[in-house]
């Protein structure tokens, strides 16, 4: 009877979570129950645990699978001073390349932003990319899913040899955005590279692909622009980091075909300065053979305009207030006259000359001469958007109104053409003249373009000095 009402109990137990059984044998019953349930309660918190070490692994993966290990130089306070950083960047996507970093130019953004010039600066901050002030959204094309933390052209006025102080115009707030190196990833979508191709990436990486912008190939004007590295603002998670670091991850949209017959070193600062210069130049007409193109400021942006002006056959006059430039400018360069600002019997005797300038200088210094050079019909395109000096508004505007003239600003170009820039300088072999450094003389490059001591662009070698 006893052993019948435990294979009882037990073939009933088996079938139902809970059965009472009293055959006058309870206590029996129920200590077998008792012992049973117990064994059920272990297995069932040995399934769990089981279960959630799965999870925990299957977790880990996914983590690991949505991220890339990165390593790069950042500024982590106002002091400027960069110092290796750990970080991560996202997992390459379908759309995606991911580029080992070989070269990364330097410009005075650089600068501004690492020391907090402008008030708005995000910490801590790679530069390498600092192009703008939002942070896109989850919508905004090549924008998605920004760096994570770990731990941690605007060619502003060093054009010209002016007191630290002046180097504060407010210029395209760009930083580091001259990034070059070779393709190590692709995905599944990508169809404009391989493994093993050069790459370029500029100013920014995303934008809405939707506004009137975007479907004009105007993408460095749309209202959604995710710049390359993050100015300020935007949760950790949404934070880009600039091209002083080892790799970057960016929508194949965003990424420029790099020519073999440049060198990656000189051909990186065309993906800021360079299309700073000739995106206006083609816009505003500036670039036929012929005519007559005045370039204020030889610096970053000023010699290359003169080597773009050169290879689309203009007359090119250098403008500065440096007489000591006149060599550089015409002898090396190649420039065809050269003017002193401050020489007054040199612009009179040049005004009514010129069908364009392009103003490179950031720093605060007047338009009226620049204007008075310009033939009817000429154009002033502000580059640096440096503050005009205007003591007299009136004289400005008659002198703007009675040769139809203009004044007009530009900020870098869209991908479109900024690929047609870079096929250009490949075609006519047109790179900046750089000074190539170690990554770990970054501080030390930085105290050299405060002072305007660079000519005319560090490029930083990012491939055989940056190590983990």
């Amino acid at each position: 009877m006893f052993r019948a009402t435990i294979s009882s109990l037990l073939h009933l137990v088996l079938d139902e979570e809970y059965v009472l059984i009293a055959f006058g044998y309870e206590d029996a019953a129920l200590d077998v129950r008792f012992t049973y349930r117990v064994d059920l309660m272990h297995l069932s918190t040995k399934s769990t645990q089981q279960q959630s070490k799965n999870q925990s692994q299957t977790k880990a993966v996914a983590v690991a699978a949505a991220y890339q290990k990165a390593v790069g130089w950042a500024a982590l306070d106002s002091s400027g001073i960069l110092s290796p950083f750990h970080f991560t960047r996202r997992a390459n996507g379908d759309n995606d390349i991911t580029m080992k970093i070989l070269y990364c130019g330097i410009c005075h953004s650089d600068l501004h932003m690492t020391t907090n010039t402008f008030g708005f600066s995000s910490y801590p901050m790679i530069p390498g990319g600092l192009k703008g002030i939002e942070v896109a959204s989850e919508e905004v094309r090549g924008g998605k899913g920004g760096e994570r933390a770990g731990v941690g052209d605007g060619e502003a006025a060093g054009d010209e040899e002016l007191p630290e102080e002046e180097l504060v115009g407010v210029g395209s707030k760009e930083e580091g955005h001259e990034i070059v190196g070779v393709v190590t990833k692709v995905g599944c979508k990508v169809n404009k590279f391989k493994v093993g191709d050069k790459a370029g990436v500029g100013g920014f990486i995303g934008s809405c692909g939707t506004c009137t912008s975007c479907q004009n190939n105007l993408e460095n004007y749309c209202t959604k622009v995710t710049h390359t590295a993050t100015i300020f603002g935007g949760a950790e998670e949404e934070k880009n980091y600039g091209g002083f670091s080892d790799i970057m991850v960016v929508d194949e949209h965003f990424a420029i075909r790099f020519p073999n017959s440049l060198s990656l070193e000189g051909g990186a600062p065309l993906l800021g300065g360079g299309i700073t210069v000739y995106s206006p130049m083609k816009y505003f007409g500036l670039n036929e053979a012929g005519k007559h193109l005045g370039v204020v400021g030889l610096g970053g942006l000023g010699h290359l305009a003169v080597k773009f002006a050169k290879a689309f056959g203009m007359k090119v006059t250098v403008i500065s207030t440096s007489p000591n430039k006149k060599e550089e400018a015409i002898g090396r360069l190649g420039a065809d006259s050269f003017l002193v600002s401050s020489d007054t019997m040199q612009m009179q005797a040049a005004m009514n000359t010129m069908d364009g300038i392009l103003d490179t200088v950031s720093a605060a210094h007047p338009f009226n001469p620049l204007i008075r050079l310009l033939k009817c019909n000429g154009k002033l395109i502000l580059l640096g958007a440096g503050v005009a000096d205007i003591e007299k508004p009136i004289d400005l505007a008659v002198l703007l109104t009675a040769g139809r003239k203009l004044i007009a600003g530009s900020n870098s170009g869209g991908m479109k053409e900024t690929q047609e820039m870079i096929d250009f300088a490949g075609k006519h072999n047109i790179v900046a003249d750089v000074e190539v450094i170690p990554i770990d003389y970054i501080n030390t490059a930085m105290k050299r373009l405060a002072k305007g001591d660079i000519r005319y662009r560090f490029v930083i070698d990012i491939g055989n000095t940056l190590t983990a």
